[in-house]
C-alpha cells in the first residue's frame, strides 16, 4: 500500500539495521613482558648486543636480533666535495674475470693523486673484461628489443662467457656467437624464437646461426660430460666443489609455445589462443603434420582455431606473423581438416568451438 504524504512532509530514509560483526580471531603477534605485562610495552632494542630489553624491569625478551638497518656509514658531512664515499661496494660479478675486490684509489686533486689513480686502474683492469662487458651490453640490448625476461639475458651471458673462454670459437665473429647463445637461451627458458627472428634481430645469416648453434650444442654437451661427477657438482681449480645446473640440450621448438605469441600479435582473445594451443598440443601427441616445421604446425593450428572461435584470420595475415608462406599454411590446414574428428574432442566442444564454421580446404 502506497504511503500518502502531506504537503511539505519529507519521507525519512529507513535506518539500516546494524548487523553484528562476525567473530574473528586476533592473529596479531605482540611482544609483551611476562613480568610487567604493560600494554603497550616499553621495549628497547640494543643493536650492539642484539637484545630486546624491557625498560621497566630490565628483562631480556629476545636475543640475537637481526639488524635490518644499513650496514655502512657515510661521511658526506665531513667531505668537502659533498660526496658519499661509503665503505660498501659492489659484490664480485660471476660474469667477469678476476677477484674484483681490489681497493680503489679515489680520484682527487693534484698530480700525485691523478698518477696514482691512473696507475691503479691500469694494474687492476683486465683486458678480457672489457670485451666481455661490450658483449654483455649487446646481449642486454637485444633482449630488451624482444622484451625478454631477465633470465634469458643472464643465461645468454653465461653461455657467451663459457664459449668465449673455451677457445673453440676463435674463427667465429662475436655477433654470430651472441646470436647462437641468444637462440639457445630462449629455448632453454621456454620462450623460443625462430632462426628467422634471430636473423632479423641480429643481422646474422640464418646459415651462420645454424652452424654455430650446432657447435654450441656439442660444446655444452661435451663440457657437461667432462665436468659432471654424477651428483650435479663440478670440480673447480683448488678442489672447491660448486653446485651447477646440468645443461639440457635444446629440442625442436614446441608449436604450442609459438601459438601463444603469434595469437597475441594477431590480437586474438584468450579463448581463441587457448584453443590454438590445445590444437597444437594435440598435433604433437597424435603425430599430425609429422616432418613439418613447428612454424607450419603453429600457423595451421591458429588458422583452424580462428574459424572455430568465430575469429577468422586469413592465411596471409598469419603468414606475416609466422613468416610462413600462405600456401604452406593452406596445405598444412588441409591435413588438419582431414583429422578434425580426432583433433576436436569433447574438451574443445565445451570451450564453445563451432565445427560448422570450418571452411573446406580448396
Amino acid at each position: 500500500m502506497a504511503q500518502v504524504l502531506s504537503p511539505g512532509q519529507v519521507l525519512e530514509a529507513p535506518v539500516p539495521k546494524k548487523e553484528d560483526d562476525e567473530w574473528r580471531e586476533n592473529l596479531n603477534v605482540r611482544m609483551i613482558c611476562p613480568d610487567c605485562r604493560e600494554d603497550p610495552p616499553d621495549l628497547y632494542e640494543d643493536h650492539a648486543s642484539g637484545d630486546m630489553i624491557c625498560t621497566s624491569c630490565g628483562l631480556v625478551l629476545s636475543q640475537r636480533n637481526i639488524d635490518v638497518s644499513s650496514e655502512w656509514r657515510t661521511f658526506s658531512n665531513d667531505d668537502q666535495g659533498n660526496d658519499d664515499p661509503s665503505r660498501v661496494g659492489d659484490g664480485p660479478n660471476a660474469l667477469l674475470n678476476g677477484a674484483q675486490l681490489n681497493t680503489g684509489i679515489a680520484f682527487g686533486e693534484g698530480m700525485r693523486s691523478k698518477d696514482l689513480h691512473r696507475a691503479q686502474n691500469k694494474a687492476n683492469t683486465d683486458k678480457t673484461n672489457k670485451g666481455l662487458l661490450m658483449a654483455y651490453k649487446q646481449i642486454g640490448a637485444l633482449c630488451d628489443g624482444w622484451q625478454l625476461p631477465g633470465s634469458v639475458s643472464d643465461t645468454a651471458k653465461h653461455m657467451f662467457k663459457d664459449a668465449s673462454e673455451s677457445g673453440l670459437f676463435k674463427g667465429k665473429t662475436q655477433e654470430a656467437l651472441i646470436a647462437g647463445c641468444l637462440f639457445l637461451a630462449c629455448r632453454r627458458n621456454q620462450v623460443p624464437r625462430t632462426f628467422r627472428e634471430v636473423t632479423d634481430l641480429t643481422r646474422v645469416s640464418k646459415k651462420e646461426i645454424g652452424r654455430i648453434f650446432k657447435t654450441l650444442e656439442d660444446f655444452f654437451r661435451k663440457r657437461e660430460k667432462e665436468r659432471a661427477n654424477g651428483d650435479g657438482t663440478a670440480m673447480i681449480g683448488g678442489g672447491t666443489i660448486v653446485t651447477q645446473e646440468a645443461y639440457v640440450g635444446s629440442t625442436q621448438a614446441d608449436p604450442s609455445d609459438l601459438c601463444n605469441r603469434f595469437c597475441s600479435l594477431l590480437e586474438m582473445d584468450q579463448k581463441a589462443t587457448n584453443v590454438a594451443i590445445q590444437l597444437a598440443a594435440k598435433l604433437k601427441e597424435t603425430g599430425g603434420l609429422a616432418g613439418r616445421s613447428p612454424l607450419s604446425a603453429a600457423a595451421a593450428a591458429i588458422f583452424m582455431a580462428g574459424h572455430l572461435m568465430d575469429q577468422p584470420k586469413s592465411a596471409k595475415e598469419i603468414s606475416g606473423v609466422a613468416k610462413v608462406s600462405d600456401s604452406t599454411i593452406r596445405q598444412a590446414y588441409k591435413l588438419l581438416y582431414q583429422d578434425k574428428d580426432v583433433l576436436i574432442d569433447a574438451d574443445l566442444i565445451n570451450r564453445g568451438v563451432n565445427v560448422e564454421k570450418l571452411p573446406k580446404p580448396a
